[in-house]
């Protein structure tokens, strides 16, 4: 169905001005000596006032003298000022002529003058070509339909493949490291010093006749670090019922209170102790920071523990407790991935785990097949992701260099950080 477009007459002057101004831009520019705020004075006056009879009113004021160069500067402001006008009169007629040729459809909205004079402006042409080509140009729009995609797109984003294919990677070396260990073949493993000595420093609680304190920090469940932290509280439970030794395990949250102890009783089920497990050992004290601090504290000084471990989340009460430890004589082993708090338990414990060893931990100390095979596969992805850091860092710098620009290596620096992008 075609759609055709007559202005209403309300709208025909605004409409006129705005292509009069448009079709008087040219003449404007190529005026040296009129500026251009003359004309768009001249135009904001009535149509039809020009700029001679103005220029005749200022040269009858009195105190005006009539030199040789105003004379001539007024001849060509006079000039200028009647193209722009003859101009004027030309837009203002051949607009009038075309208005009434165009035809209007009552299933038609009319659009705005600004919209109207938009489109005369850029194509050059009447009301009435102008009206007829809107029409087509809707039809253009709707047959040009975007082309369906492919159904694999709609559940893929082809931008985010690169994270799509590390992810792959990732499970591969994972499910392989841990299919190998189940498998029974010995996996490498770091030695990591802290978690080497836990077994001495039970022992040396069981020599001493003292206890061992363990605190696996000082947040919630919903934490990985006390996650880490009451896993590894397993491994030191199964020590401390080998050995007979107390454990005392004063918590800050009462869900890790409840999680620690079927933890620790499974750990005395499994080393046949169920007998010697105390739950009254793994207790709640508060979740005030520095409340808790000083009921350990209290504990520390009274029960005097040959052996205290800090494995968990901690801040400003880390150094607090190690200094506390280190006052009644005991063996201390902290471990921590808050960057602030590590410095102080190096400088105050005998052994510190730094970062991902709290982590690594429950697979060093367990063996467990599947704890051993995911830590590896780690392992391997992050030296991967390592090399590709350097081949990336090292492409980019040579690329900067007039032998990157000559061998074109900044192009293809370019095409290889797109992939991570």
């Amino acid at each position: 169905m075609s759609v055709t477009w007559q202005p209403s007459r309300m709208f025909l002057p605004f409409l006129v001005i705005i292509l009069s101004l448009v079709s008087s831009l040219p003449l404007a520019a190529q005026a040296q000596n009129a500026p251009v705020t003359a004309i768009q004075s001249s135009e904001a006056e009535d149509e039809n006032t020009s700029v001679a009879p103005q220029a005749a009113m200022d040269s009858s004021l009195p105190g005006v003298t009539n030199t040789s160069e105003q004379t001539q500067s007024s001849e060509a402001l006079d000039a200028n000022a009647a193209e722009v006008s003859t101009s004027i009169s030309t837009s203002a007629d051949s607009a009038e002529k075309a208005v009434p040729e165009v035809n209007v459809s009552p299933d038609t909205v009319a659009p705005t003058p600004a919209a109207a004079a938009k489109v005369k402006s850029a194509k050059g042409v009447t009301n009435k070509q102008a009206a007829t080509n809107i029409p087509a140009t809707k039809k253009v729009d709707e047959t040009k339909k975007p082309a369906e995609k492919h159904w694999v797109y709609q559940y893929l984003d082809v931008d985010r493949l690169n994270v799509l294919i590390i992810i792959i990677f990732l499970l591969g070396f994972v499910s392989y490291f841990t299919f190998h260990a189940q498998r029974g073949k010995e996996l490498f493993i770091r030695r990591i010093s802290g978690l080497s000595a836990l077994e001495d420093a039970v022992g040396r609680a069981t020599e001493m006749g003292r206890g061992v304190l363990y605190i696996p920090g000082i947040m919630d469940m919903d934490d990985i670090q006390t996650i880490a932290g009451v896993t590894i509280l397993g491994q030191v439970a199964k020590k401390t019922a080998e050995y007979d030794t107390p454990l005392y395990a004063p918590m800050t949250r009462s869900f890790v209170m409840s999680v620690a102890q079927e933890v620790v009783k499974q750990a005395y089920l499994e080393k046949g102790r169920p007998d010697a497990f105390r739950p009254d050992r793994i207790n709640y004290l508060t979740d005030d920071q520095f409340g808790y601090v000083a009921g350990v504290s209290g504990i520390m000084m009274r029960d005097k523990p040959a052996a205290c471990f800090y494995l968990g989340t901690f801040y400003a009460e880390s150094l607090i407790l190690a200094e506390t430890g280190n006052s009644v004589g005991a063996i201390q082993i902290a471990g921590t991935a808050e960057p602030s708090q590590i410095p102080f338990f190096v400088a105050a414990c005998d052994y510190t785990l730094i970062g991902e060893e709290l982590f690594a931990a429950s697979a060093y100390l367990s063996r467990n097949p599947k704890e051993v095979g995911s830590l590896k596969g780690q392992d391997i992805s992050k030296i991967i992701i390592i090399a590709f850091i350097i081949i990336g860092t090292a492409l980019i710098s040579v690329a900067q260099t007039d032998i990157g620009v000559e061998y074109g290596i900044n192009q293809l620096a370019d095409n290889y950080m797109k992939l991570f992008k």
